[in-house]
């Protein structure tokens, strides 16, 4: 974790101090005045919804040692001033963002760890938490918070590690061309992970080449002395090897990949059970998450983890107590009896694919729902996309579905023209209507799967079915 006082921090980004003591110490860095802690600077970003600058009185008062901010006037001044003038400090920049960022530079450019930069379309979230748990105790390890992957998430994550953090795992998320190479010049990745690429943010980036030029941002990114690790399994990711300057590591399900994940069994809970292999190594483990797409996740986290110097045995113990990120195909049973599987948190083809049959592989006394939502950023893929689910909804034994959206409905459609019982099969305009619907559907023993891009905030419906409406 950073630590500088407010006259050196004013110095790194080009600011300076106008308040209090340039000698005020700084231990941390926070955006969110209410989880400011001791001794920490508050960075006052003005977001389009929220101005931060408004709560840096708030932020000094519960304990924020320094305030970074873009804007600075007399009636701040005012509010700022006490007892404690001496103790704190506000330092002004032109961009509190860029100022975070240079900040995130500075303090990396001090780090000796290696530093994984982990990308793909989807399962981001879900390996980071995989190899954070892969890594064994010994290893002193700082990893992306919950989803903080874009431009203040990542260089908060770098603010966190330390001098005694061993290895340092940062996701980094992409909405549009060169996002991912501006992440990387703050990250600065000595290893590179991309998980698979798929068709999500279709709509803002155009095409499928687009998107596979936008992941290789980050292989091209990895120097020549460390070394990437890419989905054999995946014929885009495959192609990134030519613009990888370093080494690569192949992980999948195929025998020709450097790390194998193979004997994949799933158990009535739908948690798979797999042999991972990698040269003499091998070790087999049951996942605490369900859906047997999780045997990438957990073979892509093992590639890195041996690389970093973790034996197998060690890897196969830390998988099978991850805890995943909330909304990631997080299981839970309700006081109502139902079983949820709450994956609301984004969806694109791909993910949906590997949810909706994580779903079907659960065994349960009742029956198996699939809440399913609009997936944003499809472009002219979107039609066929949700249609196409609901046909594999249909044949996959799943006994009921509800939609939520306009561009979900046709997932209703396609489950009918797939032979699915239309009685069964609910469309819904809204999060409401849906909460409606489930409260007269499910009944205990039933086992419900959640899941839509996080526009549509199915959150609610997860809410709905632990507080069922009277």
């Amino acid at each position: 974790m950073l630590t500088l006082a407010a006259g050196r921090l004013a110095e790194v980004v080009g600011g300076q101090v106008v308040h209090g003591s340039a000698d005020a110490m700084v231990n941390g860095f926070s955006i969110d005045s209410r989880a400011v802690a001791a001794g920490c600077a508050f960075v006052a970003i003005a977001g389009e919804r929220v101005d931060g600058h408004a709560f840096v009185p708030a932020a000094l008062a519960a304990g924020a040692r320094v305030a970074v901010v873009s804007r600075w006037d007399d009636e701040m001044a005012e509010a700022l001033a006490g007892p404690r003038v001496g103790e704190t400090a506000v330092v002004r920049v032109d961009d509190a963002e860029a100022a975070l960022r240079a900040l995130a530079s500075y303090h990396r450019s001090r780090l000796h760890c290696p530093v994984v930069g982990i990308t793909g379309s989807t399962g981001k979230t879900t390996t980071k938490d995989f190899l954070a748990a892969a890594l064994p105790p010994r290893f002193r390890v700082v990893a992306t918070k919950g989803n903080r992957n874009n431009e203040l998430g990542v260089p908060l994550t770098v603010l966190e590690a330390g001098a005694d953090t061993d290895v340092l795992i940062v996701e980094m998320g992409m909405r549009g061309s060169g996002q991912i190479s501006g992440l990387c010049e703050v990250v600065r990745p000595t290893l590179g992970l991309v998980t698979n690429i798929g068709q999500t943010h279709m709509e803002v980036m155009g095409s499928q080449d687009a998107i596979v030029a936008a992941k290789g941002e980050l292989v091209r990114c990895v120097p020549p002395e460390g070394m990437v690790f890419l989905n054999g399994d995946d014929s885009l990711s495959r192609t990134l090897k030519d613009v990888s300057a370093a080494p690569v590591t192949w992980y999948g399900t195929g025998e020709s990949v450097d790390v194998r994940a193979h004997d994949i069994d799933v158990d009535d809970d739908g948690h798979p059970t797999v042999t991972l292999s990698a040269g003499d190594e091998s070790a087999r483990v049951r996942l605490p998450v369900p859906g047997r797409h999780n045997a990438y996740t957990a073979v892509a986290a093992a590639a890195v983890a041996l690389h970093l110097g973790a034996s197998m045995p060690e890897i196969a113990a830390g998988l099978e107590h991850v805890v995943v990120t909330d909304m990631r195909m997080q299981v839970f049973t309700a006081s109502n009896g139902v079983t949820v599987i709450n994956d609301a948190y984004n969806a694109s083809p791909t993910s949906m694919r590997a949810a909706i049959s994580a779903l079907a592989d659960i065994r349960t006394d009742g029956r198996r729902v699939a809440v399913l939502g609009d997936m944003a950023e499809l472009g002219s893929l979107a039609d066929l996309a949700h249609f196409r689910l609901g046909e594999q909804v249909a044949h996959s034994g799943i006994e009921g579905l509800v939609t939520v959206g306009a561009l979900a409905r046709r997932i209703a459609e396609g489950a009918r023209a797939a032979g699915m019982d239309a009685a069964t099969v609910r469309p819904c305009t809204t999060v409401g209507e849906a909460s409606e619907v489930l409260d007269d559907l499910l009944t205990r023993g039933d086992a419900v799967l959640v899941k839509a891009s996080r526009s549509m905030k199915l959150e609610s419906v997860v809410e709905g079915i632990l507080r069922p409406h009277v």
